[in-house]
């Protein structure tokens, strides 16, 4: 299912603002931590002309990036997702990725093909064969997630997710993906934060409401993009 995806781009004390609001209302998500947030790290993939790239810079739609997502490091749940966005919308999808198929990814080869593996990795694995689709660039942040619930449960049809994206760094050491440590550079001014607003059908008025902010405004804004464009020297597997 395709989903509503709105990005707001903005300083430290604005975007603490509105999740002092957002908090007030939404739940926090049960997937965070005892922090209070989670640590995302994706491995992104491109192409030899570097096809994602560009359609980012030139806004195509819709558009389609491979990558390969973890969650706190955690090698136990690994997961081989593809995001097409069209016309303001997005739609994911995603199936298991072993560890040691991202072992042979990170070091730059091509995963045997296997005769039980899903249509999506199978699209993948077409792909790094025809047009050398290979590791670009490792995006990493901390995630403070919101999302409507009621009791207990996810209210359907909205299934609205605030979230408050912090610390987003990128990263080009791409066998070291699971290391804790993983060395990475900041991509925003000091005190900036991303905030994204997801849903399905409709956002609800009185969220709506809660985001209005008038320093804030709507972006294209993709963590990808801007991690990509400050190392375009080459730095790719080959």
């Amino acid at each position: 299912m395709y989903r509503h995806e709105y990005k707001y781009l903005a300083s430290g004390p604005t975007l603490s603002l509105l999740e002092k609001r957002v908090s007030s209302v939404l739940s926090l998500d049960p997937h965070a931590s005892a922090k209070g947030f989670y640590h995302i790290r994706s491995l992104y993939f491109d192409d030899m002309h570097n096809s994602c790239y560009r359609e980012n810079e030139d806004g195509t739609q819709p558009r389609e990036k491979f990558r390969v997502r973890v969650y706190g490091c955690d090698p136990s749940v690994i997961s081989l997702e593809l995001k097409r966005k069209e016309g303001g919308k997005t739609l994911k999808q995603s199936c298991p990725l072993s560890p040691d198929r991202l072992r042979v990814l990170t070091e730059g080869g091509i995963p045997g093909l296997k005769a039980d593996d899903s249509p999506l990795f199978r699209r993948f694995w077409t792909a790094m064969q025809t047009v050398r689709l290979r590791p670009a660039v490792i995006v990493a942040y901390d995630r403070v997630p919101y999302v409507w619930m009621q009791c207990g449960k996810v209210v359907p049809d909205c299934n609205v997710r605030v979230t408050f994206d912090r610390n987003i760094r990128s990263s080009f050491d791409f066998r070291e993906f699971l290391t804790p440590g993983l060395a990475s550079r900041p991509v925003l001014a000091s005190g900036s934060s991303l905030m994204e607003v997801k849903f399905d059908a409709f956002l609800p008025d009185f969220i709506y409401e809660l985001l209005q902010c008038g320093s804030l405004g709507e972006t294209t804004f993709s963590k990808y993009y801007l991690c990509r464009r400050l190392n375009m020297s080459g730095q790719r597997i080959a």
